[in-house]
């Protein structure tokens, strides 16, 4: 069964991831045709409002084509050098006026949007009476050939559109053809908290769906942990409740053994103490059934049938029997009180005492010590062994229902996981606690305080 789910499990995580991926990579995929679709947006639209600077500032123009032409005619006439013309070009008077008026331009025409653009100059090429052209400037676009604007990088940027321009001249009756390229690239600022805007719908679906799977795969899981805890505590059920019968029923034999012998039988006052012990050992077997229906209800739940008991003499009596059963236990008692009486449950107390000595048995103790005091006006009630200890990480575990310490080779010891939970809920239901104080390999100490 726990190989079973186990693979269950596996599978379901792996299915788990794969879907997970699946539905990352479409997420993904929506986002990069979100972004194209945003690109072609901004193209389109800063491209129909810049496809020349004419109606920017024609005065502007004007300067940039005179500009153009009198760096050409003085390369003509050998006054300048491709360097000369370069620098000429990128670092004109106009330059700052001509980024002001374009970045107004799309602040006008594109409110919604912050924009950054830079155009750059890709070539600018001399042809004279249609002869090979000489190139005097060709590159690919960097930044450092900004003609206009205020990017400091094209790392982040698009390109909207090239513009190639062409211009016409004589000069000493000779022709020639100026082809010029420049290309603009935008950069809109927080354009991913646009894109993500957009796919609001797509990614709350997408994570409500993720969030969907993850959570029905671990309310299955939980499910199936549940099912086999369940599954297991029947088997365990089955499989130990004749050792948990067999306390009252060994103690019966050799109560029944005992009383046989003629010595036993002469002696009234042996005779009665075995008697009282078989009586108290049948009414134990006769509401067995009643500890285990009790262990199913909490503390409120309980009824109790409460008794003036002299507490000492009670001890002593179920000292008396857990004796009997477990021969080979050092049982001591070490009570500094005497002829305490306190309202008490006989019967559910009785069982919850043995619980917690057989408990101590059943984890290696030899010696077990019977203690009682009165601490803060409350009777103190202490249990020490000498068993094999109970470790830190486990003792908030102990008096939970079902469970059951399982450490070294003691794991398969018998035992339905509710004797110290009843003890819990028995103490409880009397208004008293009950603590544990324990280090591996030195023994533990079960403390129960009873209102006196």
């Amino acid at each position: 069964m726990k190989q079973r789910i186990n693979l269950l499990i596996g599978f379901s995580v792996v299915a788990l991831i794969v879907l997970s991926t699946v539905q990352c990579y479409l997420v993904k995929t929506t986002y990069d045709y979100k972004v194209a679709q945003f690109h072609t947006e901004i193209k389109n639209e800063i491209g129909q409002i810049s496809n020349n600077y004419s109606d920017i500032d024609s005065v502007l123009v004007s300067k940039k084509e005179a500009l153009y032409k009198d760096l050409t005619q003085k390369y003509i006439q050998g006054k300048k050098t491709k360097t000369d013309i370069k620098n000429g070009i990128l670092e004109n008077d106009f330059q700052d006026a001509l980024t002001l008026r374009i970045q107004r331009k799309f602040e006008r025409e594109l409110p919604n949007l912050k924009i950054d653009f830079a155009i750059v100059l890709n070539k600018f090429i001399l042809y004279k009476n249609t002869k090979k052209g000489d190139t005097i400037f060709s590159q690919k676009p960097f930044i450092r050939n900004k003609l206009y604007g205020n990017l400091a990088s094209l790392d982040h940027a698009f390109l909207v559109r090239n513009y190639v321009g062409t211009t016409n001249g004589t000069l000493e009756n000779e022709n020639y053809q100026l082809l010029t390229e420049d290309s603009m690239y935008v950069s809109v600022i927080d354009w991913e908290k646009i894109i993500l805007r957009r796919m609001t719908v797509v990614l709350i679906l997408s994570l409500c769906s993720i969030l969907t799977l993850i959570s029905l795969f671990v309310l299955a899981i939980r499910a199936l942990i549940r099912l086999k805890k369940v599954n297991d505590v029947k088997t365990d059920f089955i499989n130990n409740i004749t050792h948990e019968l067999k306390t009252p029923l060994a103690t019966l034999g050799i109560s029944t053994k005992i009383l046989a012998e003629k010595s036993i039988r002469d002696n009234d006052e042996n005779f009665n103490s075995i008697v009282n012990t078989i009586s108290r050992q049948n009414n134990r077997l006769q509401n067995l059934i009643d500890q285990v229906m009790a262990n199913s209800l909490a503390e409120n739940e309980i009824e109790l049938q409460k008794e003036k008991i002299e507490t000492e003499d009670f001890l002593l009596s179920i000292v008396n029997d857990f004796k009997i059963t477990f021969p080979k236990i050092n049982l001591k008692t070490d009570f500094k009180t005497s002829k305490t009486i306190l309202t008490l449950d006989r019967f559910h107390l009785t069982t919850a005492f043995l619980n917690v000595l057989e408990n101590a048995v059943k984890y290696g103790s030899k010696t077990i010590t019977i203690k009682t005091s009165i601490v803060e006006n409350q009777f103190s009630i202490s249990f020490e062994d000498d068993g094999i200890g109970i470790a830190k990480n486990k003792q908030s575990l102990l008096f939970d229902k079902f469970y059951r310490v399982e450490q070294g080779n003691l794991h398969n010891t018998k035992g339905l996981g509710l004797g110290l939970y009843y003890v819990d809920q028995i103490v409880k239901a009397h208004q008293g606690t009950v603590s544990v104080i324990s280090d591996l390999g030195k023994g533990t100490q079960f403390i129960i305080l009873l209102k006196v």
